[in-house]
């Protein structure tokens, strides 16, 4: 097994995020198109921020949304990372503090040892970034104090929200898919920035976006949805992926004009490859 220590963590995080960036991804920002107000530099300098704080020895989760996304609004003044730091925290916290030789073993028993204070310290960092689409709940509200833990709340929130959802299904669509895909994809096109384009057209085509949804209703995530799966489907049908280039770039295009972020869509992404090294170092795999 891999040593596994908040430095390696730290550099784990940054590259997951980093990686994200390489590729083409339909709506979101990335390096062939910036978009929504929004620079890669932003999410550069947002990573560096989020991965030297995010990874303490001693933090519990809640510490670590909270650390991650008041430093990265002390970097870039805006939401760049939200989802990517509620995703992430669980992730790493398991992986430096459980036992098991599997790494989502160790994320269930980290789940499932969430507190009413991890659920206030969230609160506080959701309260902080403001995503699009934040409003007020009749329960477990993020603008009141927590009495539930940060489980039982994320749960509440799941039919709305698909990171909620990941935490009361222990990250099923993390490793169900998109660990799966990404593997898959790598060992056919030997491309890990093609691979991950897959992995965020796969969660794309698999479910509305819950961040579309939020800001422009279930109608629009439906329609983004299955515009997705036509070119989740193209694409893997392509035994060379940048083939299919200049088709995405025209749907990034279209989706960036009407102002439409699969932001949910990408935030799954990012949290999938960090889950595959991860994973590496918690079974010693060689890393992929």
């Amino acid at each position: 097994m891999s040593e596994i220590t908040p430095a390696t963590l730290e550099q784990a995080f940054r590259t997951a995020c980093l990686s994200e960036l390489e590729a083409l991804k339909p709506g979101n920002v990335h390096i062939f198109a910036d978009g929504h107000g929004m620079v890669v530099q932003d999410f550069v300098r947002s990573a560096e921020a989020a991965s030297t704080v995010i990874v303490g020895r001693d933090l519990s989760v809640g510490q670590r949304i909270m650390a991650a996304v008041n430093s990265t609004w002390d970097a870039v003044g805006c939401n760049t990372n939200l989802g990517i730091i509620l995703l992430s925290a669980p992730l790493l916290h398991a992986a430096l503090n459980g036992r098991q030789t599997d790494l989502r073993a160790r994320l269930v028993e980290t789940l499932h040892g969430l507190t009413i204070e991890d659920a206030r310290q969230a609160y506080q960092a959701i309260v902080r970034a403001s995503p699009a689409g934040l409003g007020e709940s009749e329960h477990h509200d993020v603008h009141a104090a927590p009495d539930v833990t940060l489980l039982e709340a994320m749960a509440e929130a799941q039919h709305r929200d698909r990171i909620a959802w990941q935490y009361a299904h222990d990250f099923n669509d993390i490793f169900a898919f998109g660990v799966q895909r990404y593997r898959e994809t790598l060992s056919r096109w030997q491309w890990s920035a093609w691979a991950t384009t897959s992995v965020y057209l796969g969660f794309l085509a698999r479910f509305p976006d819950t961040h579309i949804a939020r800001k422009f209703g279930s109608d629009m995530a439906l329609q983004v949805q299955q515009q997705a799966q036509i070119h989740d489907d193209a694409l893997l049908a392509m035994e060379n992926p940048k083939l299919y280039q200049r088709t995405l770039l025209d749907f990034d295009n279209e989706l960036k004009f009407r102002g439409i972020n699969p932001g949910t869509s990408a935030d799954l992404t990012v949290a999938t490859l960090l889950a595959v090294t991860l994973e590496n170092m918690v079974t010693g795999r060689a890393l992929s």
